[in-house]
Order: structure tokens, then sequence, then C-alpha cells
């Protein structure tokens, strides 16, 4: 049965949307148990008795905050997330969960848990919402700022396995993304993973961003720095786009009665715009399956992060990886 370690302490607003979060995977799942890192008597407050069976709790006060550098993860052995990420190192458990800070989460997972061979750099990879009935992966979304040519391909067949055997895509096709289609457009870099990512099966080329959001293929490469801008801007914009809508919406009596009939639309929309949906980004990459969730993250972000970590920890991502990328050497 697997086991996932969780940073019980680690999101903006405590234990409490972690933990109910935790308990709710626990009864739409019960082929799983837990570890919850973290102040024991909190956590215990938080879990009804009938379920302490499938979870141990190991105690501890020390919590990186998001006002910590990423480094000071690596000395402060005690604090919840470096627990977390050694029980996974150390055998203890298959996965870990983590609303902290999310730096503190990738260097520790690099350097405790360990790369897969071949394996530069690991991406965090995020879905975006398109037109159609379908999501984009998008990676790198903030792991690495600077990128070589390398990298970018490691992503694209990171990105490409992710797709194929935890989404249960059939033939994944991937995108570079740059700033026209044409084969010429881009920087030296882009211009030099053209070539490498060309190689794979089911190139699709250089796409536009606007493509991301259009369906118009499954996973989409580019460098952290541009990805991490890609992600806030398209949170920023569908926040705007809601509160124009209410806006508008409260200015006519007309407006109000198309509302009500535009009332489920409007619901389908926020589903899809929701990072609680996907749950929380994948660490791509490293040695098992590391699910880095959103500080605000509320109890259906946490329980949709599980099934993710539980649905990788399952699928044979790691050993597909490795294999693609010793095929492409």
């Amino acid at each position: 049965m697997l086991k996932i370690a969780i940073d019980a302490m680690g999101g903006d607003f405590g234990p409490e949307p972690i933990i109910d979060g935790l308990i709710t995977a626990f009864k739409n799942n019960k082929n799983f148990t837990a570890i919850a890192v973290g102040n024991k008597s909190e956590i215990e407050a938080l879990v009804p008795q009938q379920y302490m069976k499938r979870l141990e709790i190991v105690h501890t006060d020390d919590i990186i905050s998001m006002h910590d550098s990423a480094t000071d993860a690596l000395k402060r052995k005690e604090s919840t997330i470096y627990k977390a990420i050694d029980l996974v190192k150390n055998g203890d458990a298959d996965a870990v969960i983590s609303a902290g800070h999310s730096g503190a989460s990738m260097s520790l997972a690099t350097l405790r848990i360990g790369r897969i061979k071949g394996v530069t750099r690991p991406a965090i990879a995020t879905l975006m919402p398109t037109s159609e009935n379908q999501n984009t992966l998008v990676l790198d979304v903030g792991a690495n700022v600077d990128c070589d040519a390398k990298n970018l391909f490691e992503f694209a067949i990171m990105g490409q396995a992710y797709a194929k055997d935890v989404l249960q895509l059939d033939e994944p096709i991937i995108g570079l993304l740059s700033n026209g289609e044409e084969e010429s457009k881009g920087n030296e870099v882009t211009k030099e993973a053209y070539e490498l990512i060309s190689k794979m099966p089911n190139f699709a080329g250089n796409v536009e961003g606007s493509d991301i959001f259009k369906g118009t293929v499954d996973v989409v490469v580019c460098d952290g720095f541009i990805g991490n801008i890609l992600l806030k801007t398209a949170e920023g914009v569908a926040d705007t786009i809601g509160q124009i809508l209410k806006k508008n919406l409260k200015r006519s009596l007309i407006s109000i009665a198309g509302a009500v009939l535009m009332r489920k639309v409007f619901k389908s929309l926020k589903v899809r715009v929701d990072y609680a949906e996907y749950g929380g980004a994948p660490l791509l990459g490293v040695k098992s399956p590391v699910i880095i969730a959103h500080g605000k993250s509320n109890p259906k972000a946490i329980k949709n992060a599980i099934f993710q970590a539980i649905n990788a920890a399952n699928s044979n991502l790691n050993e597909d990886i490795e294999q693609k990328l010793n095929l492409y050497k």
C-alpha cells in the first residue's frame, strides 16, 4: 500500500485545510496511508479517530516560512519539509506533498531524494486550461530561471512522459514556446532546442503563447523564467475577467437575468481555471513523486494533490524518462 508524506504545516493557513484535504482523500481512496509531519497535538485535534489507523504523525515545530531563503532549508533538518522529504529519501514514504516554501521543496527534493539518471535539472510542470475539453501541460514554470537547449530537451522528454503515463494521453504532442511558429523564430537557445526536440516523435515545432489555451498541443516547453511569468499572467487574467464580468452584470436588470441563465457556464469556467482542480505542480526529474501545492491550497486542492501523487507513484514515469533520455544520448 502506498504511503504519502505530507508537510502538514507549510501552507499559508496552517494544518487545518491540509488535514481536511487528507481526510477527504482517505474517504475517497482506501488504498493509501499517510505520514503527516508537523505539530502532533495540532494535527491530532483535526483527525477523526476512525482515520488515525491510516495516519502516522512525525512531530516537529520548525516550519520554513515564505520569508526564509531556500538555502536555509538545507540546514534546518528539523523542519517539516526536510523531514517529509527525508521520509521519501529513506524509503519510509513513496511520495511527498507540500504547500509550503516551493524553493525549499525543490532544493531539498533535488539534493535529498536525487535526480533521475540523465536529468540535468528537474522542472515544475503545471496544467493550463484550454478552450477544448482538455488541458495543456507546461514546463518549466519556475524551477530554472536560466536554461540551455539541453535542459529544454530534457523538459520535453519529461513532459511527454508525464502526459502519457500520468495524464493517460495517447501520443502526447509537444510544442516549444517561442515568439513565432516558424522554425527560424526564437533566440539562440530555443533554436538549438528545436533541433534537439525535433528528434522526438510528435513534435509540432514552435508554438506561441495563445496556442497554450487553444489546446493546439498537449505539452509546452519553456524555461522557468518565461513559464513563471506565463503562469502568473494567466492567473491574473482569469481573475480580472471574473471581476469585469461581476461588475458589468450588476449594471442592468437584463444582465442580471442573463447571469441567471449563464450561472452554469460561469461555474464551469471557474472549475476550469481553479488551481484546486489540479491539486499541485509535480516536480519532474526527481526519483520519487514530489507535488508542490499552492500556499493558499484549500482541502480540495490538497485532496487532488494527493491523488496526483498516487497516480504518479503507480505509474512507470521515472523508468520511461530514464529510458527515453538514454535513447537520445
